[in-house]
């Protein structure tokens, strides 16, 4: 009989496709994957360790799920990802709970483990060295219709508020024909919706001799065969070019849509941050995008709080807020990371009022994203069915249009009298709109 093993991730995107493999490498070596964790002898949790909310949560989970072993079926405890890969030793002492801490560089050897093939190690990290490839067994964990494509790992930034370079290791960007291969083969599984990740997809072939760059990576998957959209998410502001801009114009699978993380526009907090590229270049970068590709939508991700980051900065944040009108944006107030240069910055702010300044940026843009959604009632739209929806006034389905991303953006509603499946690309009218949501008919 065939031992059960549940795994759950947290995290970002890039983290699922870690889960994603360790369940194909599982299910190779004989494992069942289930989805209810009270099923499951092994209990696997994935972790991010990005910022403290992120550690704080993977603790609370850990041992929530800890306690099946006291309780439930559960045999063996296993934490996986970025936390037992950034503070390993200090894990294994403070939770003897868990029977394996498990690094990033090793999760394509998680059957070896839980096979009995490596002894009795309780911790094995290592250098921050994996790379994916498609002939790795992989198990998708997303809905059928969407696919994560990982064109790359790790960072060379090094931001100096990132732990990432050090938990993930420098910049190592994967071949263009073993991408093509991967894409080519979530396609025809099912895939309508291929997104790209990377912790910077921008610097994508950097560290590769005479390597394509990104906008000639996306042509050549645009070119696959298949009826397919494609995603680009995580660009760098300052290495976003006219050429990348108007490929994405140019290529009807790839969704106008851009995902450019600037952090801060001011120079000084940007400087102290180590960040490539002025506020004045980031303001160029979107009045190019919006000139280059029609209706294309903007998100970005702030960071406020940062040392240094005054009264008047931050409200120069704010003014620029309103002035870009991002359609889609998220907050983080400044968490300071040890082992990384802005941990030993002067000029803190004091933590409630890096909160304060979160929730002033959240409401401005609320106002922003309303506006935005309601321009858009009486066009009619491209919309790709997620699911169904328990009636709500009559819509049977969720969706989205090609300007949201699942998970971080706004989804549309759907009502029709027609039976659809997930993947389904429709056209529908905007009828109405909140600050985050759409809601249509077909």
């Amino acid at each position: 009989m065939r031992r059960k093993v549940y795994i759950e991730t947290l995290g970002c995107p890039k983290n699922l496709v870690d889960s994603e493999i360790m369940t194909g490498v599982l299910e190779r070596a004989g494992f069942r994957v289930v989805k209810n964790e009270a099923q499951a002898e092994v209990i696997i949790l994935n972790t991010c360790a990005f910022i403290l909310p992120a550690r704080e949560e993977a603790i609370a989970e850990i041992l929530r799920l800890g306690e099946y072993k006291k309780k439930g079926t559960c045999r063996l405890l296993v934490m996986t990802g970025c936390f037992p890969q950034r503070y390993g030793k200090e894990l294994q002492r403070g939770l003897p709970e868990v029977d394996l801490f498990l690094g990033t560089s090793k999760i394509d050897e998680i059957g070896d483990f839980m096979s009995g093939n490596r002894g009795e190690e309780k911790s094995l990290v290592g250098k921050p060295d994996f790379l994916m490839d498609s002939r790795m067994p992989r198990t998708l964990l997303t809905p059928p219709h969407i696919a994560y494509l990982k064109i790359s790992e790790g960072c060379s930034n090094c931001c100096s508020y990132c732990a990432i370079p050090s938990i993930r290791g420098r910049l190592r960007s994967r071949g263009v024909d073993d991408l093509l291969r991967e894409a080519e083969t979530l396609v025809r599984g099912g895939a309508r919706e291929l997104i790209v990740i990377g912790q910077d997809t921008t610097s994508y072939g950097r560290d590769r001799k005479r390597s394509p760059k990104l906008e000639d990576l996306l042509r050549e998957i645009a070119g696959l065969s298949g009826d397919f959209w494609i995603r680009l998410m995580y660009t760098y502001p300052a290495r976003i070019t006219t050429k990348l801009l108007e490929m994405i114009a140019a290529e009807d699978k790839i969704c106008s849509y851009l995902d450019m993380p600037v952090q801060h526009i001011n120079d000084e907090v940007l400087a102290a941050m180590n960040r490539r590229g002025s506020g004045r270049k980031i303001r160029k970068t979107i009045r190019e995008a919006r000139r280059i590709i029609p209706g294309v939508s903007l998100r970005t991700s702030l960071i406020v709080g940062f040392p240094g980051e005054t009264g008047k900065r931050f409200i120069e944040l704010l003014e620029f807020v309103r002035e870009a009108r991002f359609e889609h944006l998220g907050v983080f107030a400044y968490s300071p990371e040890e082992g990384t240069g802005a941990a030993r910055l002067r000029g803190r702010v004091p933590a409630a009022e890096r909160e304060r300044r979160k929730e002033v940026i959240m409401s401005e843009q609320a106002g922003i994203s309303r506006e935005k959604n309601q321009a858009l009632v009486g066009s009619v739209k491209e919309i790709i069915i997620d699911g169904k929806v328990p009636g709500r006034g009559g819509y049977k389905y969720t969706g989205r249009t090609r300007g949201q991303a699942p998970e971080v953006d706004g989804i549309v509603y759907v009502k029709t009298a027609r039976k659809l499946l997930q993947g389904d690309v429709v056209r529908a009218n905007i009828r109405k709109a909140d600050y985050y949501d759409l809601f249509s008919e077909i």
